[in-house]
């Protein structure tokens, strides 16, 4: 199967696109597209994620669950909104930890683009989902090829740091050989959940020293322009 992804991801998971549910998934989403559902991310931006972040520049994981269910917000990077989209709610905590954790201003956009671009996997288990229906695609087979995608990091590259925000993300500790990579775990950033230990995790601070002692440049959280 042709899959429009970037190149250095087509090569590392192509045995993946042509396993048989990988079709199901690509059925699926045609035949909910033709029975007039809305389905979100838009089609060309389903593998953001991976064109934004190139397989061999991966330096960051951060693990999400599904991608936003409201118009306009998802655009395939977990945790963000385009350009003129205001922040939700667990974004806006994230923005909160990282202006404790290192005094970097509130930004007045919720695109993370810019940290996409140098080197942070902004990964949803489920990579598309039915528009105002949460969770409407977490058992069509996407956990199994992002599971994929995190063993392939594992096993291939060294020295990543994978942020585990919440027990969701957390049981994806498991996939990952953790004697050659950073895991990070906190709460989930959600209003519900991130005064029990998201706020004060120092993740941000914690990620750019560990990338330093690797000889790594570290990311600049800002999203100034």
């Amino acid at each position: 199967m042709d899959v429009q992804i970037e190149p250095s991801w087509k090569e590392e998971l192509k045995s993946e696109f042509s396993k048989p549910y990988f079709t199901q998934i690509v059925h699926f989403l045609k035949e909910e597209k033709k029975a007039g559902k809305v389905i979100y991310p838009p089609g060309k931006l389903i593998f953001n994620a991976f064109d934004c972040t190139p397989f061999n520049k991966v330096k960051v994981v951060i693990i999400g669950q599904d991608p936003y269910h409201n118009a306009g917000q998802a655009h395939g990077l977990s945790f963000s909104v385009p350009d003129g989209v205001a922040p939700p709610p667990s974004l806006v905590n994230i923005f909160k930890e990282l202006r404790d954790d290192l005094d970097i201003p509130i930004p007045h956009t919720g695109n993370l683009e810019k940290w996409a671009k140098q080197g942070v996997l902004l990964l949803n288990a489920s990579l598309t989902v039915e528009a105002n229906t949460p969770m409407s695609h977490s058992q069509l087979g996407w956990h199994h090829f992002t599971d994929e995608v995190i063993k392939h990091i594992s096993s291939d590259k060294d020295n990543v740091v994978f942020m585990l925000w919440g027990k969701f993300a957390q049981n994806k500790e498991a996939l990952i050989d953790t004697s050659k990579h950073k895991v990070l775990k906190a709460a989930h950033p959600s209003p519900f959940s991130a005064h029990n230990g998201f706020f004060g995790c120092g993740h941000f601070s914690k990620t750019n020293n560990w990338l330093k002692e690797q000889g790594e440049k570290p990311i600049d959280w800002s999203l100034s322009a």
